[in-house]
């Protein structure tokens, strides 16, 4: 970032009394809510400003508050939202007149009056986010650096060492609207963001769309396969009749077949003579059952590919980040990773395992592995995906319970429009026959899906 900016930035974030809130929004971006003196805003409103800390791509930006799209556990996480979160702002000023912005404040859990301070370094290779105490110890940091990598070590405990000065323009700021400046950089990041997200997502999902195309393409249809149950019948039937002249080191059998045409069958490996019409009835069963369940198998993996465009088709609706890593989560911890599920489609919102079926065998499934106190979802009057959210609590989040209602309809209906999604407990849901049900004691929660219509 260019040192004039940041000193406007220091200048204005000056401004302001109180840290509300404070905590990591991304991987590398951390958020402040900050709010001026009571005098200066009778709506008391709160101002969001994000820092992006990435290496090399550091930036600022002011936003409307952000739903962080994972949640951060670590040591620097907890410390950072306890220490600053309701802290008084005393001071926000360049570190050594250098690209470092340094916050003072004094945290509200304090009984002495302790100073805390918050360096974001924004210098390229040093680009970090630091939490350091009144006597320049290091608290806590977004990333640790040991000896090994530079001679200034980022530990908790370690007095922080200074980066070694540059000489700074002297540049005066005539940034008049900085507010206006980082707004406008928001809307521009987060909409390349927003694109650059939208084409990895929907790249995974047509890999599945294409996974899916292949397997259908391969498929037999049901005239072959009742075709091939003929022959391999026939062939048993005339090594039956030829037995007694087939040699037991013969390949194949030279012979005729029951309308008088000459016909070569060429012998399977390592199945003697007396199997060989056995080998070959089996055949004509695995073919005749085939075809006997083609039609299944088909429409399985076309739902399974219709689910897939549904996602596709909302991937490209999709507003914010956090709504395309709703509809596509990347891998998360590690108890994520193990978990898998065999019939429909699993998701993590909020820490709630979530679970989608992509057809009527899956929703029965579904039902079927759902314990008492779980949620389950279904749109009213439309035949769609039955979601389950697996929980033994009584009270879920309203976030979770719009989030999984989205998810229904995204997976379940291609044209836009207004849907409601009842939801009850699995304890309340009555199975009819397959996946058609009654419930009772259940709500309703509206979800509109926007976009073009498609009209097939």
């Amino acid at each position: 970032m260019k040192i004039e900016e940041l000193k406007a930035i220091a200048s204005r974030l000056s401004e302001f009394e109180y840290i509300a809130k404070a905590y990591r929004v991304e991987d590398n971006a951390i958020e402040l809510h900050l709010k001026l003196p009571k005098s200066s805003d009778a709506q008391n409103k709160t101002h969001s400003y994000i820092f992006d800390m990435t290496r090399g791509h550091s930036t600022i930006y002011k936003a409307p508050p952000q739903k962080p799209i994972q949640r951060y556990n670590a040591p620097f996480d907890t410390l950072l939202f306890s220490l600053l979160s309701s802290s008084k702002l005393q001071d926000v000023s360049l570190h050594n007149n250098d690209r470092i912005l340094r916050f003072k404040v004094a945290p509200k859990s304090s009984y002495k009056n302790q100073v805390v301070y918050l360096q974001l370094e924004f210098t390229g290779k040093y680009t970090n986010a630091i939490l350091l105490d009144e006597n320049n110890t290091i608290i806590e940091a977004l990333k640790h650096i040991d000896s090994s990598s530079s001679f200034r070590v980022i530990r908790p405990g370690v007095t922080l060492a200074d980066i070694p000065a540059k000489t700074q323009p002297q540049i005066g700021s005539d940034i008049k609207d900085i507010d206006t400046l980082l707004e406008q950089r928001y809307i521009e990041l987060s909409n390349k963001k927003l694109q650059n997200l939208k084409k990895q997502k929907l790249y995974q999902i047509q890999k599945k769309i294409d996974k899916l195309q292949k397997e259908l393409d391969r498929l037999s249809n049901e005239q072959s396969l009742k075709e091939e149950e003929n022959r391999y019948k026939e062939y048993a039937n005339i090594i039956l009749a030829n037995l007694y002249q087939i040699k037991h080191y013969d390949t194949k059998l030279k012979a005729y077949d029951f309308s008088g045409n000459e016909i070569v069958i060429k012998f399977p490996k390592d199945i003697k003579v007396n199997r060989l019409s056995d080998y070959f009835f089996n055949l004509s069963k695995r073919a005749k059952n085939k075809a006997k369940n083609i039609h299944i198998e088909k429409e399985n993996l076309l739902s399974k590919k219709s689910f897939y465009e549904n996602i596709a088709y909302a991937l490209q609706n999709a507003k914010s980040p956090y709504e395309l890593e709703l509809l596509v989560p990347k891998r998360g911890k590690s108890q994520r990773k193990k978990a898998k599920l065999k019939d429909g489609e699993l998701f993590w919102i909020d820490d709630y395992k979530v679970m989608v079926g992509r057809n009527s065998k899956e929703n029965q499934k579904l039902l079927s592995i759902a314990k008492s106190n779980d949620i389950w979802m279904h749109i009213r009057d439309v035949p769609s995906s039955h979601v389950i959210i697996r929980t033994d609590k009584q009270n879920l989040p309203d976030s979770l319970i719009q989030a999984a209602a989205k998810l229904c309809v995204d997976f379940s209906v291609k044209n836009p429009g207004d849907y409601e999604v009842d939801y009850t407990k699995r304890k309340f849901v009555k199975v009819q026959e397959g996946s058609n049900v009654l419930y009772n004691k259940y709500n309703t929660i509206k979800v509109t899906k926007e976009g073009v219509e498609i009209r097939v």
